[in-house]
């Protein structure tokens, strides 16, 4: 099952910077071995934001839940999950 996911990250302004840089160390680690598993084969910077939109393959709507509550930065994310389904005019 493919899933559009938008997140929208929003750390907080007071949040020390060694923390914050923890947090994302352990984000990057975390989604690199998602995408080597291939459950997040794409992710996309939304240029100017700190904010990205996502492709999952994942096997099942909880499979993504979880994934996505897992994410370190989970706590200061606004998300926006859209199902995906195969387009007929798709060649692939």
């Amino acid at each position: 099952m493919k899933y559009l996911v938008h997140m929208d990250i929003d750390l907080p302004t007071d949040m020390p910077a060694e923390e914050a840089a923890e947090i994302k160390a352990t984000e990057k680690a975390y989604s690199q071995q998602l995408q080597r598993a291939g459950k997040w084969p794409e992710i996309w910077r939304v240029v100017g934001e700190y904010a990205n939109y996502s492709v999952f393959d994942v096997d099942s709507h909880d499979e993504l839940h979880d994934i996505l509550q897992n994410l370190p930065l989970f706590p200061y994310m606004d998300i926006t999950v859209v199902p995906l389904a195969k387009h007929p005019s798709d060649v692939k």
